[in-house]
């Protein structure tokens, strides 16, 4: 049985989700956060076809952008489009910008989006996460262990 969805979740039309996310990274505290779009960025992103997989957000003069999301060009708008991978302005209040400033230069967090969306009103929004990578675990010194087993599995084998 799928878990039931709050009527906050049930209202939006998600438009991109970053699963990879949630397995590369230990999530600590979320936030919903505006984005400053364009009017060829909003059309596009209504028709569903832009990704946040590899994008995060930086601070720059005080300010709060996201940086290598793809939103690609809306083609019915030729001349006045947009930069598909243009860094975006989040719409935050100034004391949650002091608290994401906080935990990436006091903590060494990292800010990664997971998901885009449009809320119930129509207006397109970042669920940011507050995040610490997590330690990924050293595939070499198994691998070395296992084909030195196995090496010695047959120098015994051989000499026997």
């Amino acid at each position: 049985m799928a878990p039931k969805k709050s009527s906050e979740q049930a209202n939006r039309k998600v438009v991109a989700d970053n699963r990879k996310a949630r397995f590369n990274y230990e999530i600590i505290d979320t936030l919903e956060a505006g984005l400053e779009l364009t009017g060829t960025e909003v059309k596009s992103l209504r028709a569903g076809k832009s990704t946040i997989a590899e994008s995060y957000a930086t601070e720059h003069n005080g300010e709060i952008f996201l940086i290598n999301s793809f939103v690609p060009e809306y083609l019915q708008g030729n001349r006045f489009n947009h930069e598909p991978k243009r860094p975006r302005k989040l719409l935050l209040h100034r004391r949650e910008i002091g608290k994401l400033l906080g935990a990436i230069q006091k903590d060494g967090m990292t800010l990664v989006p997971l998901k885009l969306y449009f809320n119930d009103r129509g207006r397109a929004k970042l669920e940011l996460a507050i995040a610490r990578g997590k330690k990924l675990h050293d595939k070499r010194e198994t691998e070395k262990k296992r084909d030195w087993d196995r090496e010695k599995g047959r120098l015994l084998r051989d000499k026997g």
